[in-house]
């Protein structure tokens, strides 16, 4: 699944417009390298965000798309630190 697509259904990001301007502004990480909107995805793959004063970093567990009011997750939260 792309990188922006990903960040949008996940609800890590709400609009997808936004994960692409982020990524292009470099600064969403895929396994510690520089990920660009049309990055794949996969199950196992550690992504780092950067929001603001933020860093959120996060391992993908599934790329299927839950239903909605599903509870299923998307992702598991590995560590969220601010910047100093």
């Amino acid at each position: 699944m792309r990188l922006d697509k990903y960040l949008k259904v996940s609800r890590l990001i709400k609009r997808r417009t936004v994960a692409k301007d982020a990524a292009l502004a470099d600064l969403i990480y895929i396994n510690d390298k520089v990920a660009k909107p049309a990055s794949t995805v996969k199950p196992g793959d550690t992504l780092t965000l950067h929001f603001g004063l933020k860093i959120l970093t996060v391992k993908v567990v599934s790329i299927d798309i839950p239903k909605p009011k599903s509870e299923d997750v998307m992702f598991e939260l590995i560590s969220e630190t601010k910047k100093s």
